[in-house]
């Protein structure tokens, strides 16, 4: 039972909302490794979520967006509902969960990189050096993984990518949420992205009939309504209680989840690279997002 006092129930909610976020890495690698295809997950989830959201905007009656705001719903949807979940679909078709979940470790750091970028904040110099090293760090853990230095592998580079998208639509719907609502943002942001995902699912389907095991098509059901859309309520509930820079550092308790799940649900062997890589990337990532959050409590002071 979530606690009546606000900060720990705005804790308690975004906890929750991340315990949720934190099966997505294992259960993608789960239903894409010899079985559902990269691109049937990558969409096929998109278009469950948006049917959903669908059904929750009609039901609430919810007014519709300016034309600005739509346009900013793009960059939204182009992060978190069409790049992140496409990119890491086909990285994870490869790329062990553990692995996955180190480098989207990142993800934190990045989206505090790209608020401050969006919203034009001063941030000391001390943040872009830690996020650097963050940066740095992900890289020679993903090339000693792959061999040495120099060796990265494709599925890194999908990773890398899938963590710039994910950030750039945090940073732009953290700021829409706050003239929409924080559901209502998602929820607008599937809308939108739904023909392009429908027509890309069709195209997988035709392509390649989807086939998997019970075990996979549970996985992928949880993609759909969990990981796409449910999750986000808590996410964004704990957020919007608050204090929101309390509660955004729940986040960064979110590869270490993945990375014991991938042991308990996949059998993934723990090397040592991999636990000490999560713990240099998530302490770059906190620093990271301290000192901005620092600057900022400074700021309002003044």
């Amino acid at each position: 039972m979530l606690s009546s006092h606000p900060a720990q129930s705005g804790l308690g909610w975004g906890l929750l909302g991340i315990t949720a976020f934190s099966f997505t890495v294992p259960f993608t690698r789960l239903a894409a490794h010899d079985g559902l295809s990269a691109l049937f997950i990558g969409s096929g989830r998109a278009v469950v979520a948006a049917a959903l959201a669908a059904v929750a905007l009609l039901t609430t009656r919810q007014a519709r967006p300016t034309m600005v705001q739509w346009w900013r719903l793009a960059v939204v949807a182009a992060g978190v509902v069409v790049g992140f979940p496409l990119l890491t679909s086909y990285a994870l078709t490869t790329a062990p969960a553990s692995h996955g979940a180190v480098v989207i470790g990142l993800l934190p750091a990045a989206t505090a990189a790209m608020a401050v970028l969006r919203g034009k904040e001063r941030v000391p110099a001390s943040f872009w050096v830690i996020a650097a090293l963050g940066a740095a760090a992900v890289l020679a853990f993903a090339a000693l993984q792959n061999g040495g230095l120099g060796s990265l592998h494709w599925a890194d580079f999908l990773l890398f990518g899938a963590v710039l998208a994910a950030a750039i639509g945090y940073a732009e719907g953290g700021l829409l949420a706050r003239e929409l609502g924080a559901w209502q943002t998602v929820s607008w942001g599937l809308v939108l992205s739904a023909p392009l995902m429908i027509a890309l699912t069709v195209v997988s389907v035709v392509v390649e009939t989807p086939s998997g095991t019970p075990l996979q098509w549970l996985a992928f059901a949880y993609l759909c309504v969990v990981s796409m859309y449910v999750g986000f309520f808590a996410w964004y509930r704990g957020l919007a209680i608050g204090p929101m820079a309390q509660v955004s550092q729940v986040q960064l308790v979110q590869p270490v989840l993945s990375i014991l799940w991938a042991a308990l649900i996949l059998r993934e062997h723990l090397t040592w690279p991999t636990v000490l890589g999560g713990l240099v990337v998530i302490a770059c990532a906190r620093f990271a997002v301290r000192a901005r959050l620092g600057r900022s409590a400074h700021a309002k002071r003044r």
